[in-house]
């Protein structure tokens, strides 16, 4: 019997060890995550990347925002081709050493789409008061407007509501004065805003707010903003828009009901 004894706890104590050695292979297989190590280039730098092969683009375009300060709706991931969102990074066959091109312009790139940089908009003050000034009659808008209605200003009417039209929106002026041009490229839910410097190609989905405002004394004309980030502090502002287009726009970016 004390031979038998003897024989039982022996196994118990074998099966005790392999019980623990089995938990001990699945805790350190829960953690093992397959990563990749390649570069990301960006203009002139280049990022060391590390990032688990099973993520998806989507998931690797908010770290890319971190590094670049480019919004994950603003930026194109490129490698063998551009890279789709809901596809990982082992579908698409990133290697170790893989270089992926990083394309998008940063909100503060959007900002200064005419030089110099914007002037900061003026917040809005927290004392109530009787009235509101007009955006147009606040200094720094008004000397934008006195300057006059462009000679080549689309023109504008007041009451009336119409699609946008086929053509580019065109006569419109920034806040330094640079002629502006807005196309709506509506097949690549792209807002194509448009200087005599450059052309910046924002994703609608990327624009979290449109403002607008009739201009004090020429109402048939608006001056309307894209805001770009969360504060006014990135609102663009575009001055001379033709009344009778401001509610298409903002219904194209943003959805009807949602201003």
């Amino acid at each position: 019997l004390s031979d038998e004894c003897a024989c039982v706890h022996s196994d118990m104590a074998d099966c005790s060890s392999a019980d623990t050695n089995s938990n001990d292979f699945g805790a350190s297989d829960a953690n093992d995550v397959e990563k990749v190590d390649f570069k990301l280039i960006y203009k002139k730098k280049t990022y060391d990347v590390s990032f688990p092969l099973d993520q998806r683009v989507s998931k690797l375009k908010e770290h890319v925002f971190t590094l670049c300060d480019i919004p994950p709706a603003m930026m194109k991931l490129m490698y063998k081709g551009m890279l789709k969102d809901d596809s990982t990074l082992r579908d698409v066959k990133i290697t170790n050493g893989a270089k992926v091109m990083v394309v998008g312009s940063t909100i503060q790139d959007v900002l200064t789409v005419a030089p110099p940089l914007l002037e900061p908009t003026k917040p809005p003050s927290s004392s109530p008061g009787p009235t509101t000034e007009p955006l147009s009659q606040q200094k720094e808008h008004k000397k934008v407007v006195e300057r006059g209605v462009p000679e080549d200003a689309m023109p504008g009417i007041v009451g009336v509501k119409e699609r946008l039209p086929a053509q580019p929106l065109s006569g419109m002026i920034n806040k330094h004065g640079g002629k502006v041009r807005l196309t709506f490229k509506l097949e690549d839910d792209q807002v194509w805003l448009s200087t005599k410097e450059r052309t910046e190609k924002i994703m609608m989905g990327s624009i979290r707010s449109v403002v607008s405002e009739p201009i004090k004394g020429h109402e048939n004309y608006h001056m309307l903003a894209f805001q770009l980030g969360t504060t006014e502090l990135s609102r663009y502002w575009i001055y001379w828009v033709p009344a009778q287009y401001v509610d298409a726009i903002k219904d194209t970016i943003l959805g009807k009901w949602q201003y």
